[in-house]
Parts: structure tokens; sequence; C-alpha cells
């Protein structure tokens, strides 16, 4: 018994203090916000940490690769299974819609103003990929650029070699400093995920099944399926079942982490942790696990297609037909990988959403509402589908899953 406290210590507290600030917003309402600034400084730190925990991350990994270990095959088994668990996210969501369609939204427009200034195509792609000086790779607003400069700092280490010993050794030293890091903020997320939770209950707790109930069924219905059953798959098919069992014992901090800071980017920790109790390989967690948290987004997926059958619905339009379809999963493979792992990071999706389509800018203040109460489940499913990733890639290179058992006696000796 006391091993097992030990061992779900951390999952316990964790979930002790979400409940508890659960119920501190049921009962205060909107006046806890006045605890809201604890969550907000806990969320502040963890982000702070995450821009350096990253770029050591995927520069260490790509510095020190073996040849042996082929790391272009590792990215391109990659690519090709956050593309394909991406379509098929997509797909199914648009079999459901066409099972349960969507009803009507009615929305009141007023006191949204889109901000439709975002330049050309050109200028889109140029800020999507780059920035103009080095100080804005610090943000995590450039989650995608500063991933890119993070792997060629990676290569050109490793294309260094024996003169880059020196910064090789100091890539891996900073990675383990900043996973430990990471660990004291870790923590201290009891208090501050239970303040967070607290002021979202309290707050926006009574919006959740209003005005777009039928959007919200589809979306939480579908999504927890997916979650439950597609992820099952997917750890079936990377390990079989002694996959699945592993996937979702470890998969528990994860989630938790995912729904209370509503962020892919402040989950990579705890998803770098999961991973490697899942049995996946340093060298393919390292690569994998950060950059899913830009480019994989199983969530935003499946949002990107409810919100344009909203639209569809809203304005009277059909939502079937080849091109349509087509056009639907093109747009959401687009918008997954332009939107940024930080809480409601999809307006600029949404207006890709309105713009190809040709629909007016007054369907915007219907689709931004979704993608608000959407987005803990959709962070849920696109951090937590980081892991399960991880697991595939492991498998589709021809890496094996290490034992958990084994690594755990492993830890135990050490």
């Amino acid at each position: 018994m006391r091993t097992l406290l030990k061992n779900y210590s951390g999952i316990l507290l964790l979930l002790g203090g979400i409940i508890a600030g659960s119920i501190l917003g049921l009962i205060f309402g909107k006046s806890i916000e006045v605890i809201k600034p604890i969550g907000d400084i806990f969320l502040n730190i963890l982000f702070t940490a995450i821009i350096p925990l990253v770029f050591f991350s995927i520069a260490s990994a790509i510095a020190n690769v073996d040849p042996g270990q082929k790391l272009g095959k590792i990215l391109s088994v990659m690519g090709a299974v956050f593309l394909s668990t991406i379509l098929i996210s997509a797909f199914l969501t648009i079999v459901t819609i066409r099972i349960f369609p969507l009803k009507a939204v009615t929305t009141d427009a007023a006191g949204f103003i889109a901000d439709t200034n975002v330049g050309n195509f050109g200028d889109q792609v140029t800020k999507l990929l780059t920035t103009g000086e080095f100080f804005e790779l610090l943000s995590r607003k450039n989650m995608l650029p500063f991933i890119i400069f993070s792997t060629l700092i990676g290569f050109a280490a490793l294309k260094s070699g024996k003169a880059g010993e020196p910064f090789r050794r100091f890539l891996v030293s900073g990675n383990e400093v900043m996973k430990h890091l990471l660990i004291l903020i870790m923590y201290l997320a009891p208090i501050g995920l239970g303040a967070y939770f607290a002021y979202q209950v309290g707050t926006l707790g009574p919006q959740l099944f209003g005005t777009y109930a039928s959007s919200m069924a589809v979306y939480y219905g579908f999504g927890i399926f997916y979650f439950i059953v597609m992820f099952s798959v997917y750890a079936f098919v990377a390990g079989g079942v002694k996959g699945i069992r592993t996937y979702w014992k470890y998969n528990v901090i994860p989630t938790f982490t995912a729904l209370g800071s509503c962020s892919s980017i402040a989950t990579i920790p705890a998803n770098l942790d999961a991973a490697v109790k899942m049995g996946v390989p340093d060298h393919i967690n390292n690569v994998v696990v950060p950059l899913g948290a830009t480019l994989h987004k199983d969530g935003s997926s499946i949002s990107s297609v409810v919100k344009i059958g909203v639209v569809f619905a809203m304005f009277g339009r059909d939502f079937s037909g080849i091109d349509t379809i087509l056009l639907a999963m093109g747009i959401t493979v687009l918008v997954s990988i332009v939107e940024g792992g930080i809480p409601n990071g999809g307006y600029i999706g949404e207006l890709l959403v309105i713009s190809v389509y040709g629909f007016p800018v007054a369907a915007l203040p219907a689709v931004m509402i979704i993608g608000t109460l959407v987005d803990p489940l959709a962070t849920i499913l696109n951090a937590t589908g980081d892991t399960v990733a991880a697991m595939l890639v492991t498998k589709f290179t021809g890496a094996k899953l290490k034992d958990p058992a084994a690594l755990q006696d492993s830890a135990a000796t050490l």
C-alpha cells in the first residue's frame, strides 16, 4: 500500500488540487477570480522554462545522434505518423457530423472584432516560419520558428565534428538541468493548476453547454471516443496489448497537465517523462515530443472540422461533396500545423476556414467561441497524442519500446 501511494502520490496530489479548485469555483463563482494570479504565476514560471527546455531537448537530441540511428528516417516516419493521425481524426469527424448533423448556431457578433490585417500569403508564411530578430525567437508565440532554429543548431553541432564536441556536451548537460528544473516547478502544480481550475469553473462553467450545445455535444462526444478508442488503437499498433496498458498507465499526468494548462507546450515536460516510462527511446522521444507540441494536433483537427460544419449550418450550406470534403481535410492539416501550442491559438486558422470557403466575417464570432469552449479537450488530444505518436514512430523506425519494468528496476538501482 505504501509503495502504491508513493508511485501515485504525484497523481493524487494533482487530482486533489484540481478537485479542490473546481469545488471552490462552483461555490464562489466569479468571485474566485481573486486567486487567479496564483494559477497565472505558476503557468508563467512553467512557460518561462519551456523555451530553454525545448531548445536543449531538440538540439541535444539531433547533435548527439549516432549515424546508425538515421535521424532522417526518424523525421520522415514522424511526419508520416503526424499526417496520418491528423487525416484519420478529420475523416472520422466528418463521418460523425454526417451521422449527427450540426444545428445552426446563432450568435451575437457585437463585441467581437476580427483582426484581418494578416498580410498576403507570402507574409503569412514568412511570419509562420521565421522572425525578424533573434529575441523574438524566445517567445512561445513563435514556437515553430524557434523549433526550426533549434533543429538547425542541432544539425550544425552534429556536423561540426570533433571541434563541436564541447558544445554537444553542453547541450546534453543543459537538457538534463532543464528537465530537473521542470521537476522542481511541477511540485507547485497542485496549487497552481488548482487555482487555475477554480478560475475556469467559476467564470466559464455555466457557458460550456449554452447556445452551442449541438457543436459541443458532437465535439466532446467524438473527442472522448477518439481519446479513449483511437489512442488505444494507436498504442496497440505500437506495442500490442502491453502497449495499451503502458500508454494509459503513464498518460494520466500529461492528461491532467494539458487539461489544467490548456497548453500543448506546457505539457511537454510531462510528455517527455511519460514517454520514457512508456519505453520510447531517448533519441526518438526528444525529437518527436517537442516537435509534436507544435506540429501534431489531432484535437485541433477535430475542432477544425466541427467549426467548418457549424459555419456551413449557420448559412444553410450542405457540408457534403468530394471537393468540399477534400478541401476541409486540406484546411484541417494546415490549421493543425499553423496553430501554436498555446491556449486559444487557433484564431488564424479560423480566419483561414472562413476565407477559403468565402463566408462573411460575421461567421468569425461563432467559430471563435467554439474554439474557446473546445480548447480543454482539444489540448488534451493535441498534447497526449504526442506520446502515442512517439510510440508509433518507435515501431515504424524498427526500434523497440523499452520494458517499463526494466526501466523502473534501473531507476531503483540508481
